[in-house]
C-alpha cells in the first residue's frame, strides 16, 4: 500500500524538510541525545556488551534510517527490550556480561554475538523486502504486553545488583529472591549512588508536572548530574578500600563506565564478527530470537508512533523493517548492538517538537562527537547510575498500570498477560510468547470459535455501490486470521478509494486484538479521506466495558 496523499503542509524529510525544519529537528535531536547518552551506555553494559556498542549502534542507526525508512519521528538504536536475548546470546557463547571484567571468553562471546546479530539482520532485510511486515499484526495484544512486562521484571531483577555495588548472576526469579541478600552485601558508597539515582529516576517526572522548567530535563541528565559528582566524591578513579561498621569496602575504575581513556580513541573500539560461529546450531538459535522479537518490538513501537505523529504520518513498515536490517547489519560489522525503532526515545522526540526524521540524524551526531571528543568524561558515569535508569525502564514496562488496564479489558485478556509473563521468565522468550498464544487458542476455542475458522477468516463482498463497499464476516473475527482479513479489507477499500462497512453480525466471536486493530484501520481510513466503519456488534456482548473489549455474539450457538 502507498504512503498517504501528500499534503504541502505536512513536514517531509526530503531535502526541503532539511533546510525548511533544521531548528526544530536540530533542537529535537540534541534533546533526545541527552536522554539517548546514559541510555545506550545502560543497555549495552547489561547486554554483556562494550559500554560504547550501544553507541555505535544509535549513530549507525541515526544515518542508516534517516535514508533508508521513510519513518519521519522515530529513533533508531538500542532498547532495553533486547536486553534479554543480548546477555543471554553472550552467556550462551561463554561470555559473563564483564561480571569479572573484560576477559578473552567474554571477547570470543562478543564476536560471536555480532555475528548472531548480522545474520539476524540478513533475516531482517529480507522479510522486509518480502513485504511481510504485516506479520507483526499476527501476534495478539496481551501476549506481547506479557512479554513486555517479563522483560521488564528481568531487568530489575539483574540490575538491582549492579545499583548495589554487588555482583551476581543466575535465574531472574532466583536474583529477585536474593534481592535481600543483595542488600545485606551491598557496598554502602555505590548503594549511595544507586539509591539517589533511582530515586531521581522516579521523582524527577513528578517534579516535572508541576515545575515546567524540570520538565525540559530528562531524568536520566539530572542522574548525570548527581551520579557523576557523588563517583568524584567517593575518588572512584582510583583503587581504594574503606572501612564502616568493622567492614571493608573497596572501590575503584571496575564500578566506572569502561570507556576510552583518548580522544578519537572510540575507533579503536571497532570489533568484526565471527562468523564460523554460525555453524553452531546454537547461533541460530538467537538467530530466530534476535530476528522474531526484534522484529515485532520494532513493528509495534513504529506503529505506536505513527499513532501519536502530529501529523498523523503513516510509515511502511516494510520499509521500516528493512532500514533497521540494514542498520542492524552495519551495527553488527563494527561491534554495536541490535537496534529497533525504539518508543521512549521516539516519544521525547515528537514532545520536543522534531519535524522530520533528520531528528534522528543529530541525535547521532551529537552521539558520535561526544563519545568521540570526551570519552575520559564520560568514563566517570558510575555503573550503578546505569543500572538505576534501567530499573525505572523495567518498571515501566511492568508497571502495575499495566496489569490493571489488562484486567479492564476482560479476565480473559488478563490469564493470558499473566500466564506469557510467568512463561518468558520460567522459559524464554520465544517458548513464553509462544505459551501465551496457545493460552488465547485454548480461551477462544473455549467460547466456540470453530477450529476452520481460526486462521482463515469467513469474509465476502456483498455489496459495491461503487463508493462504498460492505463486508461481512462470519464465525469468528480472532487475531489468528486477522491478517488475511486486513489484507482483503484493504484491497477492497483503500487501495480502490472505496469506504467500507465491516458487517460482524454472524461472526461468534470477535477477540481484544481485533477490536484494538479494527479502531487503527478507522484511522488508517481517515488518514485517505475514507470512512471505515463496523456495524451488526448490537447482538454481541462485550466481556467488560472497555471500549476493545472482546465480544461474543449472545446466541452463538443458533448461527
Amino acid at each position: 500500500m502507498s504512503n498517504a496523499p501528500m499534503n504541502r503542509n505536512v513536514p517531509r524529510g526530503n531535502a526541503n524538510g532539511f533546510i525548511s525544519y533544521f531548528k526544530q529537528d536540530f533542537l529535537s535531536g540534541f534533546l533526545v541525545f541527552l536522554i539517548a547518552l546514559p541510555l545506550c551506555l545502560g543497555i549495552s553494559v547489561a547486554s554483556g556488551f562494550p559500554p560504547i556498542a550501544g553507541i555505535f549502534t544509535a549513530i549507525v542507526g541515526s544515518v542508516v534510517a534517516t535514508f533508508v525508512s521513510d519513518s519521519e519521528l522515530t529513533i533508531k538504536g538500542p532498547a532495553a527490550g533486547l536486553i534479554v536475548i543480548a546477555v543471554g546470546c553472550i552467556e550462551a557463547f561463554g561470555g559473563d556480561g564483564m561480571l569479572g571484567g573484560w576477559s578473552e571468553a567474554d571477547q570470543a562471546a562478543f564476536r560471536a554475538a555480532l555475528a548472531v546479530g548480522a545474520a539476524a539482520a540478513v533475516l531482517q532485510i529480507l522479510f522486509g523486502f518480502l513485504r511481510a511486515g504485516i506479520l507483526g499484526e499476527f501476534f495478539p495484544i496481551s501476549a506481547v504486553h506479557g512479554m513486555l512486562a517479563a522483560i521488564g521484571v528481568i531487568i530489575i531483577a539483574k540490575q538491582i545488583p549492579v545499583a548495589l555495588g554487588v555482583t551476581a548472576s543466575g535465574e531472574p526469579l532466583e536474583m529477585l529472591l536474593e534481592v535481600p541478600k543483595y542488600v545485606s552485601e551491598a557496598n554502602p558508597a555505590i548503594a549511595v549512588i544507586g539509591l539517589i539515582s533511582v530515586l531521581i529516576m522516579f521523582i524527577w517526572p513528578l517534579v516535572g508536572t508541576r515545575v515546567p522548567f524540570a520538565k525540559m530535563l530528562p531524568a536520566p541528565l539530572i542522574v548525570l548530574l548527581a551520579a557523576i559528582p557523588m563517583g568524584m566524591g567517593f575518588d572512584l578513579l582510583h583503587e581504594h578500600s574503606y572501612t564502616l561498621q568493622n567492614h571493608q569496602y573497596q572501590l575503584g575504575e571496575q564500578y566506572l563506565v569502561a570507556m576510552p581513556d583518548r580522544v578519537f580513541g572510540m575507533f579503536d573500539q571497532i570489533t568484526t564478527p565471527d562468523f564460523s560461529v554460525l555453524s553452531q546450531p546454537t547461533a541460530w538459535t538467537w538467530i530466530m530470537m534476535f530476528f522474531i522479537i526484534g522484529s515485532l518490538e520494532s513493528l509495534l513501537s513504529a506503529k505506536a508512533v505513527d499513532l501519536i505523529d502530529p501529523w498523523k504520518r503513516k510509515s511502511s513498515m516494510d520499509r521500516d523493517v528493512i532500514a533497521v536490517g540494514v542498520g542492524n547489519l552495519c551495527a553488527s560489522m563494527v561491534g554495536g548492538l541490535p537496534m529497533i525503532s525504539e518508543i521512549v526515545r521516539s516519544r521525547a522526540n515528537i514532545d520536543n517538537g522534531a519535524r522530520t526524521r533528520f531528528a534522528n540524524f543529530w541525535h547521532g551526531m551529537f552521539l558520535l562527537v561526544c563519545v568521540a571528543m570526551i570519552p575520559m568524561v564520560l568514563h566517570r558515569i558510575p555503573m550503578a547510575a546505569l543500572a538505576a535508569m534501567l530499573i525505572y525502564t523495567g518498571f515501566r514496562l511492568a508497571h502495575p498500570r499495566e496489569f490493571m488496564n489488562v484486567m479492564r479489558i476482560g479476565r480473559e485478556q488478563f490469564v493470558i498477560f499473566v500466564t506469557t509473563l510467568i512463561a518468558v521468565l520460567a522459559t524464554d522468550l520465544l517458548i513464553g510468547i509462544a505459551i501465551g498464544i496457545v493460552t488465547k487458542f485454548i480461551i477462544h476455542m473455549a467460547n466456540g470459535v470453530p477450529l476452520r475458522s481460526f486462521f482463515k477468516p469467513e469474509i465476502e463482498v456483498v455489496e459495491d455501490d461503487g463508493s462504498t463497499v460492505r463486508i461481512v464476516a462470519r464465525k469468528s473475527a480472532v487475531f489468528s486470521n486477522w491478517i488475511q482479513m486486513k489484507i482483503r479489507i484493504e484491497r477492497e477499500g483503500l487501495l480502490v478509494g472505496k469506504n467500507v462497512e465491516l458487517d460482524l453480525s454472524e461472526t461468534r466471536l470477535v477477540d481484544h486484538s481485533v477490536m484494538d486493530k479494527l479502531h487503527g484501520l478507522e484511522n488508517d481510513f481517515e488518514q485517505y479521506g475514507l470512512s471505515f466503519t463496523v456495524v451488526g456488534l448490537e447482538s454481541h456482548r462485550p466481556f467488560t466495558e472497555h471500549a476493545h473489549a472482546a465480544r461474543k455474539r449472545i446466541y452463538a450457538d443458533k448461527l
